[in-house]
């Protein structure tokens, strides 16, 4: 491939990158405010409305911090300190991981509110609000501990004319670590996520044959051409099964991207830009499918648009 070819291809896939980070930090900052808003209108938010409320949260910070890097990455003039670099890194791996756990837990919540009330789930559906709180400072606390080694293995790239450093952007790199403490937790982050994962796949499992059960049942009370609507909770878990499905792909794509890639940047941008473009997929494409699936949200923004155009017309 010539050096023009792969120079507009490079445009082509950083644009791409830029313009999905954009429609992700609008579609979540979107989401949070729709929960925000509606906990404070009915003074009551379930454990799902508060999972997502929280993930969309987390994505928001990801992106934010995902464009200071590539900022760095393809547009920086001025290298950054060690103490930046160390924050932003280490900010974006602790999002990164919390999304991961946050869809998990996502995912067996909505299984519990589906749950039959003779399933052995059913006596966590009243209690499992009292514990999102408990819940969320454990994932914070577990993610927070797990990528503390980035705090450490961090640094500024310039003044260092070390080969061994792994370029992480322009300004950034990360020390080589000795064989122990790499494969240790290399082995903690994989162990993390093929727990997490199955724990989601058990969960989808589960739904899955709820819904089929459902729709049996359906088809014996209702007669075909009436075709009954679904309730709030089975189109909900839909758009969670849809999410996890998401999920699972975009994770494995970003898997068999970064084997091929690898973390220097500097050898082919291209393929770290679209290495990005994968692994922040799902932070951009999970909110917009909640927005789209979301009647609620469609309906209250609507509200106080007519509300706010009423106003804005009395004189």
């Amino acid at each position: 491939m010539s050096r023009t070819n792969i120079l507009s291809s490079f445009i082509a896939v950083r644009d791409t990158f830029f313009l999905e980070v954009s429609i992700g930090i609008t579609a979540n900052a979107f989401l949070l405010l729709f929960h925000i808003l509606s906990f404070f209108l009915t003074h009551r938010a379930t454990s799902t409305s508060l999972t997502i409320g929280h993930l969309a949260l987390k994505h928001l910070v990801m992106l934010i911090t995902i464009g200071f890097i590539a900022t760095d990455i393809f547009e920086s003039r001025e290298l950054w300190d060690d103490i930046t670099c160390k924050a932003v890194i280490y900010s974006y791996q602790v999002m990164r991981s919390l999304s991961l756990c946050n869809t998990c837990l996502l995912s067996i919540l909505q299984a519990i509110t589906l749950s039959p009330r003779s399933s052995c789930l059913a006596k966590f559906k009243h209690t499992s609000s009292h514990y999102n709180i408990s819940g969320f400072v454990f994932l914070w606390v577990f993610n927070l501990s797990i990528s503390a080694h980035f705090l450490l293995s961090t640094v500024a790239t310039k003044n260092r004319t070390s080969h061994s450093l792994i370029v992480v952007t322009k300004s950034c790199s990360l020390l080589p670590q000795s064989y122990l403490p790499r494969h240790t937790i290399s082995m903690l982050w994989i162990f993390r996520d093929v727990f997490l994962i199955g724990l989601m796949a058990i969960s989808s499992g589960y739904m899955v044959i709820l819904l089929c059960r459902h729709n049996r049942r359906s088809q014996h009370l209702h007669k075909t051409s009436l075709s009954p609507r679904a309730s709030p909770e089975h189109r909900a878990t839909k758009t969670i099964l849809l999410l996890m499905s998401v999920f699972v792909f975009l994770y494995l794509m970003d898997c068999i991207v970064f084997s091929f890639s690898g973390l220097w940047w500097k050898n082919d941008p291209v393929h770290v830009c679209v290495q990005m473009l994968v692994g922040n997929g799902y932070a951009t494409i999970g909110p917009l499918l909640f927005i789209s699936s979301e009647r609620r949200m469609i309906k209250l923004f609507k509200s106080m648009w007519e509300k706010e155009s009423k106003c804005s017309i009395v004189p």
